[in-house]
């Protein structure tokens, strides 16, 4: 794994919305570093929430790109409607096209960056040499 990315993502500069570059050795770790990724936007110290609420997460969709937009949707939904922040991630089953999750985390009072979407703006999962590869933008 690339050394520069110690957390698996990292915050990269663009125009209108905020982006992440994501990476991980596999489909599984991708969509947790992508998750890990959006809540660090959401919130500073995510560790420090308390772990008050614990949700499992169903999703089909019809390919890896839909299903990482789909995963962060539902993530970033329950954070504007509920205030609730899930950090903690148990991705049991993961396909290309489908997720099972346990999600844990707790009510935050208040959010430093609000996502209103998940985009498909130029979202490409590409194989690298070290594992898979994306560039994620939120709509803020």
């Amino acid at each position: 794994m690339d050394n520069s990315l110690p957390r698996g993502f990292e915050e990269i500069e663009h125009t209108a919305d905020w982006a992440l570059r994501v990476r991980g050795r596999d489909l599984k770790e991708l969509l947790l570093n992508a998750a890990r990724g959006m809540v660090a936007l959401m919130i500073d110290r995510p560790a420090d929430l308390p772990v008050e609420v614990e949700q499992v997460i169903e999703l089909e969709s019809i390919d890896a790109e839909s299903l990482l937009v789909d995963w962060l949707s539902e993530l970033a939904f329950w954070a504007e409607t509920e205030m609730i922040v899930f950090h903690q991630f148990d991705l049991h089953h993961v396909t290309p096209t489908s997720l099972r999750a346990t999600v844990r985390g707790g009510h935050a009072p208040h959010l430093k960056k609000h996502i209103k979407a998940v985009t498909y703006h130029n979202l490409e999962i590409v194989q690298t040499p070290q594992g898979l590869e994306t560039t994620i933008v939120f709509d803020v």
